[in-house]
């Protein structure tokens, strides 16, 4: 008996994913000639906010160990001067404690760097804040209750924070830098660390996508209005560290250890480097297989991918 035919919807389906791919692809191979090619390590200049932990303080190091002047930005000071310690060579290495979300601190940042180096080549932007519980878990509704204006309050302030971090962080960020990256370097790059979970929902992560979201869409429609700029958008799955242990929300981490199953440090680090020395623009999905799927299979089949994310987030719906 012969095999039966594939059906037209799943023909059109695999045909609908697989044009994307391939476009994706071909933009990439045909991108341009690599950034170091004509700016040399020891030339660039690097400033990484947010390097105080986890992908940032990776980032550091390996810029610091090929060479390149690095400017550690984060809040917490005393971990700042340490790292810019162990970076070595201070002349390559400065360390500023500052606030990103904060316009006086970035300007200040602005300031050494124009001072120490007449100028910035690359800019990632990794500060951000976690948020893990369920919104309406947040202003404590219980089963057929109605929120009280005070929780609902609360639940603003929360947010508040997340914007915060994740929002007013990086337009502070952009107004600062833009300006002096296009003024300065032949090649500027700005990276933006966002998250698959700014273009995909997931249960527990509603506070927090949607403000990466935010900054995300910043982003995208500076580099519109900013083609002198390499911007670059990774939207990673979850990355190993402690990232979430200082959720402005206090939420337990629901889904598998981060460590055991996230995705390395040192894997995403790497891919940044790379993105930003061949110019590679728009977004960077880590991995790019399913991860590169998972906007287009929501549109598809938004049933599959909501499943998939309570499964991943352990929830359940009552």
């Amino acid at each position: 008996m012969p095999a039966s035919s594939p059906s037209p919807l799943l023909t059109g389906a695999v045909a609908a994913a697989a044009v994307p791919a391939v476009l994706y692809l071909l933009n990439r191979l045909a991108g341009p000639k690599s950034k170091r090619a004509t700016l040399t390590a020891a030339e660039e200049r690097v400033c990484i906010l947010g390097a105080s932990s986890g992908l940032g303080r990776d980032l550091a190091k390996k810029y610091a160990a090929r060479g390149a002047k690095v400017c550690l930005v984060a809040r917490r000071a005393e971990l700042i001067a340490a790292l810019a310690k162990e970076c070595g060579d201070e002349d390559r290495c400065m360390g500023i404690a500052a606030d990103a979300a904060v316009a006086e601190d970035m300007v200040r940042v602005r300031d050494r760097l124009l001072q120490a180096w007449g100028g910035l080549d690359t800019l990632h932007v990794c500060a951000g804040v976690s948020a893990l519980q369920p919104v309406l878990d947040l202003a404590g509704v219980a089963k057929g209750e109605d929120a009280s204006a005070a929780s609902i309050a609360n639940v603003v302030d929360i947010m508040g924070r997340a914007t915060q971090g994740n929002l007013v962080g990086p337009l502070v960020a952009a107004l600062t830098f833009i300006p002096m990256l296009e003024r300065t370097s032949s090649f500027p790059a700005i990276l933006l660390v966002s998250s698959l979970a700014a273009i995909v929902g997931a249960p527990t992560r509603g506070l927090y996508g949607s403000t990466k979201a935010s900054s995300l869409l910043l982003y995208q429609s500076l580099a519109v209005e900013h083609p002198r700029i390499a911007f670059t958008f990774l939207l990673p799955s979850t990355i190993e560290g402690n990232f979430r242990a200082s959720a402005v929300d206090a939420g337990p981490v629901r889904e598998a250890d981060p460590n055991k199953t996230g995705l390395k440090i040192d894997y995403v680090a790497n891919r940044c480097i790379a993105a930003v020395d061949l110019q590679t623009t728009g977004n960077v999905y880590l991995p790019f297989f399913p991860n590169f799927l998972a906007p287009l299979m929501y549109t598809l089949w938004p049933g599959f991918i909501e499943k998939k994310a309570r499964k991943k987030y352990n929830f359940e719906t009552s």
